[in-house]
């Protein structure tokens, strides 16, 4: 396929997977969240519902922001606007990236139950907030760059195309 086609196909799975109002990754990572969150706390007996974990009469509503879902699509959509890469560099990219953020949400999933149970509200409502607004994107952007480094990608999303797009005019020629 030719360059104009793969972009013309990365931009329609980008959008696609923006408007789409199904949200993939909570369907996918919902029931294996709540399991392996729920570990840690064995000896507290975890009932696991539909959506939540019970711990000590307290039910843990987990939604899509609590699975971290924003996180893939991010960086799902860094690997569709980044030029030259083949099938097989962006299912590992994928993975791998998925890989990482699953291990860090788990993580961070139990540190934020165990100051919750512990009656640490404060500490539990100012790391959810940090976790949540802050540390989860930057997150996303040093495996992105760990990941690109690691699989020798040259590429910046989206400014990569827009170079090409331009050296191909005869504005900058």
């Amino acid at each position: 396929m030719k360059y104009p086609q793969k972009l013309i196909t990365r931009l329609i799975i980008a959008i696609l997977l923006l408007i789409i109002p199904i949200n993939i990754f909570y369907l996918l990572l919902l029931k294996p969240t709540l399991y392996l969150s729920a570990l840690p706390f064995l000896k507290l007996l975890p009932v696991i519902t539909k959506d939540s974990i019970i711990i000590n009469n307290t039910i843990l509503f987990f939604n899509q922001a609590c699975i971290a879902t924003s996180a893939y699509y991010l960086l799902a959509i860094l690997i569709l606007l980044t030029k030259n890469i083949n099938l097989k560099k962006s299912v590992i990219l994928f993975i791998s990236g998925s890989i990482l953020i699953f291990i860090a949400n788990i993580i961070r999933i139990d540190i934020l139950i165990y100051f919750f149970l512990e009656n640490q509200i404060n500490l539990f409502q100012t790391l959810h907030f940090l976790f949540w607004k802050i540390v989860s994107s930057i997150y996303v952007v040093i495996i992105w760059i760990f990941l690109t480094k690691k699989l020798k990608i040259k590429t910046i999303p989206i400014i990569s195309d827009i170079r090409y797009l331009l050296s191909k005019t005869k504005i900058f020629k």
